[in-house]
């Protein structure tokens, strides 16, 4: 907006293409940033059952000849029950991060567990699936590359028929696929892309919310652009696989929408979204319609029910929308959405409405998505204007500039639009901005000015006669506003 030139502020004569690029520039940087902030994370499963049935034995760390002795008691014990309890008593210990250290170095202790973990006794298989999977929740990196020998195994058992089984199965891979690359290089060749698609559609609730958890670790693995993601004619990949109609299908609104389901595979379309391998092919199939009546749909759901929970979906499908509709792609197809675009409008202000009140912090994603449905749609603001939500938008300067950007996106449409927003609420909440020491803020009021001022002339009189530019000597640059606004003042009048 300013360049610094010999130590003083110069006025730019600016045209409206330019401060259009301007504001895309900035708006490309701010989207690089978001795609950047990843949500690795780990779980750890424990059955509640079990947790009450053993609330009152307390873990304790273990030496190296514990552990040997709980490991030979599980290899050779007498009776199934003395082995299982074996299994058990080293679980709990390999809850301490101690244990865990002197558990891997052990020489043949993670080779001993697998063999229990590979046994045909069901309930061995799953106690030392439950120690791999505390293991697996480790932040230490040495513990988590110790279990790549079980990762195999467990990548075989997700086709197995016990939905616990596989649920535990699946957490454990999550925690360590997003750790560790050589486990991702196992893996990968070992057809995991396609072993997730087989679990996709299960008809167990608990699995395919694992899945989605599993899947998320994987697609945010550093090299998931190159070689996880990508669509080919082979189901190696996730694009060339089924897993995105299927992801699709578990987002559909309905009355078999699951919260916990949906919020999982929301990220992971968020993850591949911002890969930016092949989002037209998304798009094709889907998926702005899909998330569209998502979004209809979180916004009755807000409204009929207090339900803690629906601010964890809302976060990744504003997401979605709002990067999808950034990819030329979109308009191809059709990226209004495929909806009327008053339902949509009024939904995401319902939303932002809730956010406000839940979850402040997710203000900014709502607020993107509405910058990208008006950045080059005159039927959006037109939407906006004809319900009255110009008002509720100020409101929300407190929170984002990005209200700032989305009111430049009406005024650029032109005159018409130009009448219908001044003077309104606009005219005190931009006094009142100029007086922020936020450069940025004040620059972007600057451009709104300089628009409402091109199509709509008496807008610079009567914005200076009614300011008595008390706003603009409060800012630290009052010399070079003032220059500035004068000059906005001339072009509209004379130009």
């Amino acid at each position: 907006m300013w360049s610094r030139q010999r130590g003083r502020l110069k006025p730019l004569c600016c045209g409206v293409e330019e401060l259009r690029c301007r504001r895309r520039e900035r708006e490309a940087a701010l989207r690089k940033a978001r795609r950047e902030q990843q949500l690795v994370s780990k779980r750890l499963l424990r059955d509640e059952a079990l947790e009450e049935a053993e609330e009152g034995c307390v873990a304790v760390i273990f030496g190296e000849a514990e552990i040997q002795q709980f490991l030979r008691l599980a290899q050779r014990g007498t009776e199934e029950k003395e082995r299982e309890g074996a299994l058990v008593s080293l679980r709990r210990g390999l809850q301490h991060p101690e244990t865990q250290q002197t558990f891997i170095r052990l020489e043949g202790s993670i080779r001993t567990l697998v063999g229990l973990l590979t046994s045909n006794q069901a309930l061995l298989q799953l106690e030392a699936a439950r120690c791999l999977h505390e293991l697996s929740h480790s932040e230490q990196s040495a513990v988590v590359e110790a279990c790549l020998p079980a990762t195999s195994y467990l990548l075989t058992y997700l086709s197995g028929h016990s939905s616990d089984f596989i649920e535990l199965c699946l957490y454990t891979l999550g925690n360590l696929i997003v750790e560790s690359e050589a486990v991702r290089r196992q893996l990968l060749p070992q057809g995991i892309v396609p072993a997730l698609a087989a679990c996709i559609q299960s008809p167990h609730l608990t699995v395919l919310e694992a899945l989605g958890y599993a899947l998320s670790q994987l697609l945010q693995a550093k090299e998931a652009p190159e070689k996880i993601i990508p669509s080919a004619s082979t189901d190696s990949s996730v694009l060339g696989s089924t897993l995105p109609q299927h992801m699709l299908q578990l987002l559909q609104p309905g009355p078999k929408l699951n919260l916990g389901v949906a919020v999982e595979f929301a990220w992971c379309l968020h993850y591949i979204i911002c890969s930016q391998v092949n989002n037209a092919l998304l798009i094709t199939q889907g998926a702005l319609s899909t998330l569209g009546l998502l979004l209809l749909d979180l916004a009755g759901a807000v409204q009929r029910t207090e339900d803690a929970g629906l601010e964890l979906l809302a976060c990744p499908v504003l997401r979605c929308l709002s990067n999808l509709l950034t990819e030329a792609a979109a308009e191809a197809v059709g990226g209004q959405l495929q909806l009327r675009d008053e339902r949509v409008v009024a939904a995401l202000f319902i939303l932002l409405q809730f956010l406000l009140q839940k979850q402040p912090s997710l203000l900014p994603e709502g607020l993107w998505l509405l910058n990208n449905l008006t950045a080059n749609s005159p039927s959006f603001c037109t939407s906006l204007l004809s319900l009255d939500l110009i008002e509720p938008l100020l409101h929300l300067l407190s929170v984002s500039n990005v209200v700032l950007t989305v009111l430049c996106n009406v005024a650029e449409k032109g005159p018409a639009y130009c009448q219908r927003l001044w003077p309104g609420p606009l005219l005190s909440s931009l006094l009142d901005t100029l007086a922020f020491s936020d450069t940025e803020v004040v620059g972007q009021s600057l451009e709104l000015l300089q628009l409402l001022f091109l199509y709509q002339p008496g807008a610079a009189q009567a914005f200076l006669q009614q300011s008595g530019l008390q706003a603009l000597q409060r800012h630290e640059e009052v010399a070079q506003l003032q220059d500035r606004v004068h000059a906005l003042q001339q072009t509209a009048l004379h130009g």
